[in-house]
């Protein structure tokens, strides 16, 4: 697992991810920060459910102002944090030990651009986020949830205040793109 682009470009993550962790492919990351494109740039990111936390390093060596890595493992923010460490990077991200939605219970941020990867059987924290981010202004003007899910499911259009705006489909993984009703 490489960084691919920006100040850290092809430097090498810690790649033994523990048990129960899927990592976003090299080539779906690298599809993803292509579409993102210039947004990430000063961007406050969400790396949800971050497992190893290759996507919210891959905003960072792009020019993200901050990332919050949330996720439940210890040993995965554990793998956050020496990858963290191996590149030289000591500001600009807070490592957060809970669940996706007691994390953005417990944060008062709006993320221009929060990416999410639940497990692929976790229906209900898909719906929890889809839910959270649709009733809360977790998402800054103009800001862009993407929920990273098996191509096999299938996202609602639309949860409260936010509606799908994009939806791609690499190999067995997907990604939906969501933003405000009424930006894109």
């Amino acid at each position: 697992m490489r960084i691919i682009s920006g100040k850290f470009k092809s430097r090498r993550l810690k790649a033994t991810p523990p048990p129960g962790i899927r990592p976003t492919s090299d080539k779906l990351r690298e599809t993803l920060f292509n579409i993102l494109s210039a947004r990430v740039e000063g961007a406050t990111f969400l790396d949800g459910c971050a497992g190893v936390g290759a996507i919210g390093i891959e905003a960072l060596s792009r020019g993200a102002a901050f990332v919050h890595f949330v996720d439940q493992s210890r040993k995965a923010c554990q793998f956050i944090g020496e990858n963290l460490k191996s590149l030289g990077i000591e500001e600009g991200f807070k490592i957060l030990e809970m669940d996706i939605i007691r994390a953005l219970n417990s944060l008062n941020t709006a993320f221009d651009i929060a990416f999410v990867d639940p497990p692929y059987d976790r229906d209900d924290l898909y719906e929890a986020v889809l839910e959270r981010f649709g009733s809360s202004p977790w998402l800054s003007p103009g800001g862009i949830l993407i929920l990273e899910h098996s191509k096999r499911k299938v996202l609602p259009d639309s949860s409260g205040a936010v509606r799908k705006i994009r939806s791609l489909v690499q190999g067995d993984a997907a990604l939906a793109f969501y933003s405000s009703l009424g930006e894109a």
